[in-house]
């Protein structure tokens, strides 16, 4: 199936209510398993991922698919460790492609027994689960901040606690940051010096926890911002000392003629005549929010310098090859020099066919590329259920500010 999305004016003007942020629902998914506490959970994201994390903690089968879920694969796979239980943990095909080697590597080092049962460091795993005394380990962090993640939520169970050594510069050190802050929120300390995470054996404390919007969806409604001539759009749900790295988001677009005003219980997007010409920004904190600004400026001729976007090839799809291949559709290239992505301004030529966008089974192709209909009155989405992935409702949102969604 494909969607038609048409925008027969450059308004972007109603209200938008975000629903819970699906990193951080998952953190609170696996602290509530790991808790003796019963607690509530405000503002559940109903994103597929944190869905089937749910499912498979209450799952009774030996073999546990994770689908394409990342982060639930690399939770469940410490989760697994300490709980006992023979397990297979398998996924989709693209997610047998990503590596977990130097998680799992932490994990034997601390006792664990996993094995692969295919590929050496990818999925699938067997997983033979039993009670783990903690210690001192090293990771690499340079790969996915996940890894990272993972053990520090099962750290607190841990006899003897756990002393994270990470070697390489953490990428998305935001995530690594929203894991800990959310552990604290369940009574949980820990000390961060350098390149060092420590937290001794403790228990989590059940507490009612209210999860905060989603500032990685939010993005998207920044991009229709830039694009759209006249903005007036309340996004709500959001935190304006939020724990999520996208936050970052605001700032960035300020730079492509949007004006953030926090307002209660959310935020106001208005529009300003700031536009740059060309800038230069590092995606290693925020890399889920690449698509949504390199797809915004190649629409408004802003030429960028990219860096930090090494892990985009390790996600749901190739990103960055992605990316290229669809931004050709407008005259565009993604060009590799050396650690920096260089995107060019979009020449002003018009469209000689309706633009059709691939999604790669990728959630976030799906949306970084829906803006554009503002910039060329349609655009058309393959295989617009991958939204479901992250963000479940965000066809019916769009349609509440103008959009016209047709299935061709």
């Amino acid at each position: 199936m494909k969607y038609k999305i048409t925008k027969r004016d450059k308004k972007l003007v109603g209200t938008v209510t975000l629903e819970g942020s699906k990193s951080i629902t998952n953190r609170v998914i696996i602290i509530k398993a790991l808790c003796h506490e019963f607690f509530e959970i405000n503002n559940f994201s109903i994103s597929e991922d944190s869905e089937t994390l749910v499912e498979l903690l209450n799952s009774t089968e030996r073999v546990l698919d994770a689908r394409d879920g990342g982060t639930t694969f690399r939770f469940l796979t410490a989760f697994l460790a300490v709980h006992e239980g023979d397990v297979i943990l398998t996924g989709s095909e693209r997610l047998q492609k990503r590596p977990v080697g130097p998680l799992v590597d932490a994990l034997r080092s601390l006792g664990a027994e996993i094995d692969y049962t295919d590929e050496e460091g990818y999925p699938p795993l067997r997983i033979r689960g039993k009670k783990l005394r903690g210690n001192r380990i090293e990771i690499d962090a340079a790969v996915s901040s996940q890894f990272v993640s993972a053990l520090l939520l099962i750290a607190p169970l841990l006899k003897d606690g756990l002393i994270v050594r990470m070697k390489g510069e953490p990428v998305s050190r935001p995530y690594i940051q929203m894991t800990l802050s959310v552990m604290k929120h369940f009574g949980i300390h820990h000390e961060w010096t350098q390149s060092v995470i420590s937290i001794p054996h403790q228990e989590y404390v059940g507490r009612k926890y209210n999860v905060e919007g989603d500032w990685t969806a939010a993005s998207y409604y920044y991009a229709m911002a830039a694009l759209a001539d006249e903005v007036d759009l309340k996004v709500m749900g959001l935190n304006k000392f939020s724990y999520q790295g996208d936050f970052a988001i605001a700032g960035l677009m300020s730079q492509f003629g949007v004006t953030t005003t926090h307002i209660e219980g959310g935020i106001h997007l208005t529009k300003n005549e700031n536009q740059t010409r060309s800038v230069e920004v590092d995606f290693r904190d925020y890399p889920d929010l690449a698509q949504s600004l390199l797809v915004c400026a190649a629409a408004k001729g802003i030429t960028v310098k990219a860096r930090g976007m090494e892990t985009l090839e390790i996600k749901e799809t190739n990103r960055i090859e992605a990316l290229d291949k669809e931004l050709q559709k407008i005259g565009l290239k993604i060009i590799p020099l050396g650690a920096t992505w260089n995107l060019g301004a979009r020449p002003n030529t018009p469209l000689t066919e309706p633009l059709e966008i691939a999604t790669y089974k990728d959630h976030r192709m799906a949306m970084a590329f829906t803006p554009l209909a503002l910039t060329f009155g349609e655009v058309i989405i393959d295989d617009p259920a991958v939204v479901t992935k992250s963000y479940a409702g965000f066809w019916e949102d769009i349609a509440t500010l103008g959009f016209e969604i047709e299935s061709v």
